[in-house]
């Protein structure tokens, strides 16, 4: 991928160990453009997949002005890292909503999640993401999900398929009412489960097909309510499994 990008000399440029932007890109401006038109070439030419029309910021750090921003898919592709709300949906304290995602998805297809997840667009804060994806994926009204309570911050570091996925949980839990009946708003979410406690951990302890970073944001919960001990919780038995990977693709 560097050497792919060290044929567009007038963005970038590559000496062997790393990859740099070119210092002729000064303003916010010149970079944002000449950075989506090398990531357009990359989509057009199949190197890059899964387009979603949303840009993220790229930043120092989280809150500080941006650097430049690219297309979302481009994420895990450039190795840049992210920011995501994920919400565990709990019902008395005795069980917990799980998704689906839907068989289109581009990453993880098909594979149980949080009730509420997704990444920060551009120009979004924490809190109104929450808003946006708790509509989105579960049907959740902007007054429900403002009880949203913030409990962890979640570092990811890995390879995946697409590239590295270097990402920012920030893990909230939301109580939700009895009777609330979630509903997927935008064909994300193929499916949407209340389950109890006891089976979402069988399901963590046998590596059910939960995607790592639910399998993360779950166990964030779990520990905290001391259904889990630390001890339990340990890299070789919840992370390093093969199971949390996505299906083989075709």
């Amino acid at each position: 991928m560097a050497d792919r990008l060290a044929r567009f000399p007038g963005v970038f440029s590559h000496d062997g160990a790393c990859v740099r932007l070119s210092a002729a890109l000064n303003t916010l401006a010149l970079r944002n453009a000449a950075i989506a038109e090398v990531l357009a070439q990359l989509s057009a030419e199949g190197t890059l997949t899964g387009w979603r029309d949303e840009l993220y910021a790229v930043a120092p750090a989280f809150g500080e002005p941006p650097l430049f921003h690219i297309e979302r898919a481009a994420a895990r592709l450039l190795g840049v890292t992210t920011h995501a709300v994920h919400v565990n949906g709990l019902v008395d304290a005795t069980h917990m909503w799980v998704a689906r995602r839907s068989a289109t998805k581009p990453i993880d297809p098909g594979m149980l999640d949080n009730l509420v997840g997704g990444g920060l667009a551009a120009g979004l804060s924490v809190a109104q993401t929450l808003v946006k994806e708790g509509w989105e994926e579960a049907g959740i009204p902007a007054g429900l999900m403002a009880r949203a309570v913030a409990r962890d911050r979640i570092r990811l570091l890995r390879e995946v398929l697409e590239g590295v996925q270097s990402e920012i949980i920030f893990v909230h839990d939301l109580a939700l009412p009895a009777g609330f009946q979630p509903v997927n708003q935008d064909g994300e979410v193929a499916e949407l489960r209340l389950l109890p406690h006891a089976e979402v951990l069988r399901m963590l302890h046998a590596n059910g097909g939960i995607t790592l970073d639910a399998s993360l944001v779950m166990l964030s919960h779990y520990l905290r309510v001391g259904q889990v001990s630390p001890e339990e919780a340990t890299p070789e038995r919840w992370l390093l499994s093969g199971a949390h990977d996505p299906p083989a693709r075709t």
